[in-house]
């Protein structure tokens, strides 16, 4: 189970933040900590990965911002969670296990964001929780970028 752990919390990250998931995934990669070598980690993306992430936090403090929960955006964030579980699945996982594992996180943290944020997005009382949203997800995708591959994961037998 270990060997997924780290594909679980990507997927996590991404339900509750998706571009910060992608601008992890994109760092990931730069690092060579990515099992799919077809994750883009050149410095422009990582750069407008993380100007993404950075937008992404402020927009979903706007009253208008889209319910998470939508299918566009749930089916895109089990996508985000399937693509960087798969990248980020130990070296000895299997490629869509880790997939698997990434939908999981991902269904969990979009499910458990929207839950802990309350009813209304946008409300100047939700403010709080939705700072405190972006610090679980920025932290999270820190601490996995700084755990990947110090504990064997994901370095060995990269897949194109």
């Amino acid at each position: 189970m270990a060997r997924y752990g780290a594909s679980f919390v990507i997927g996590f990250v991404a339900g509750l933040r998706s571009m910060t998931a992608c601008a992890a995934l994109s760092q990931a990669a730069a690092r060579g900590q990515a099992r799919l070598t077809w994750i883009p980690g050149g410095g422009a993306t990582r750069g407008l990965l993380t100007a993404a992430a950075l937008a992404e936090m402020a927009g979903d403090k706007m009253p208008f911002a889209p319910d998470r929960r939508i299918l566009p955006s749930f089916l895109a964030r089990l996508a985000i969670g399937a693509a960087g579980g798969a990248a980020l699945a130990g070296r000895d996982a299997s490629l869509p296990a880790g997939g698997l594992a990434g939908i999981a996180g991902a269904a969990t943290g979009t499910l458990l964001g929207r839950a802990a944020r309350g009813g209304v997005t946008g409300s100047g009382a939700n403010w709080g929780r939705a700072l405190a949203e972006d610090a679980v997800a920025a932290g999270l995708a820190a601490a996995l970028l700084g755990r990947v591959g110090r504990h064997g994961d994901a370095l060995a037998r990269p897949v194109s």
